[in-house]
């Protein structure tokens, strides 16, 4: 099965080139900017033509969420107007095509953990600009899983985990936010995920959309302290409002996904957020 990665160079392409091996019935083939301009639909109609993948794991997308604010143009053009080339060129060779979106799609309002199926309401340039990429997976993909993930960070790229340990080893303190809560996902984990699931997910017609994340909840601090606890750092961590960190973008207070629609579908079993910060710090040593 030939499976296309765009933006393999990011966090969650890079994870799925190391699990490759473990799946040897799947013929990769790895895409950046540089192989791939995904921003224009020509040419990716061209390589779609050229190339036939029968699956679009897409991994590229603009993550730079407080940049996003000022940046709008761009943030949009990768996060939606590529995803709409991506979707369009999928449908011409029906292919499936996996995209990941985010938990910046809600407001953060909520106390009980977001269902699939609860309304969504983003309120950053970042959060919207996914929930357009998501719009269009829907009107232009016939075959499509659309997995929204939350605080994703892996051994790869520049993520919370490698900029806590950076600034850990550099301060004496930290403060960060306590009142902001989700669950950070181990790109590793969700790359996993992704490949297990693609077989099953040649069955479906449509667009089907499911959340994914680590098991368990977090505050940031509680991400921070996780961290710098499992490093030789000594850094002390400071709990801090939101309020006494601001920033350009508003991001959710409380972002955590329903995983039960995903577990039940394809019967995964998903790892607890802490055993896999270890994991990841243990392979970034």
């Amino acid at each position: 099965m030939r499976i296309l990665i765009t933006g393999s160079k990011g966090q969650l392409g890079n994870e799925i080139r190391v699990l490759a091996p473990a799946y040897p019935d799947f013929e990769f083939q790895y895409t950046d900017v540089a192989e791939l301009d995904i921003t224009n639909l020509q040419d990716v109609k061209n390589w779609f033509d050229s190339n036939k993948p029968e699956v679009i794991i897409n991994c590229a997308a603009y993550t730079a969420v407080d940049k996003a604010e000022s940046d709008e143009s761009a943030t949009f053009l990768i996060n939606a107007t590529a995803v709409e080339n991506l979707a369009r060129s999928a449908t011409g060779i029906d292919a499936l095509m996996v995209h990941v979106s985010t938990d910046y799609v809600f407001d953060g309002r909520s106390f009980t953990p977001y269902c699939e199926t609860d309304p969504t309401n983003p309120q950053s340039v970042y959060g919207r600009s996914k929930l357009a990429g998501e719009e269009a997976v829907r009107q232009y993909a016939t075959k499509a899983i659309i997995l929204r993930t939350s605080w994703l960070y892996s051994a790869f790229g520049n993520n919370f985990v490698k900029t806590m340990i950076k600034f850990g080893k550099e301060r004496e303190e930290l403060n960060v936010v306590f009142d902001q809560i989700g669950t950070p996902t181990y790109a590793r984990d969700l790359a996993k995920a992704i490949l297990d699931i693609i077989p099953s997910s040649l069955q479906f017609g449509g667009t089907e959309l499911f959340h994914y994340s680590n098991e368990g909840v977090a505050s940031w601090f509680d991400f921070a302290k996780t961290v710098i606890d499992n490093t030789p750092v000594t850094c002390k961590i400071n709990p801090i409002l939101t309020r006494d960190y601001p920033s350009p973008a508003h991001r959710p207070i409380f972002s955590v996904l329903n995983k039960s629609k995903i577990k039940e579908t394809f019967k995964i079993t998903i790892p607890y957020w802490r055993d896999s910060v270890i994991d990841c710090i243990e392979r970034i040593k």
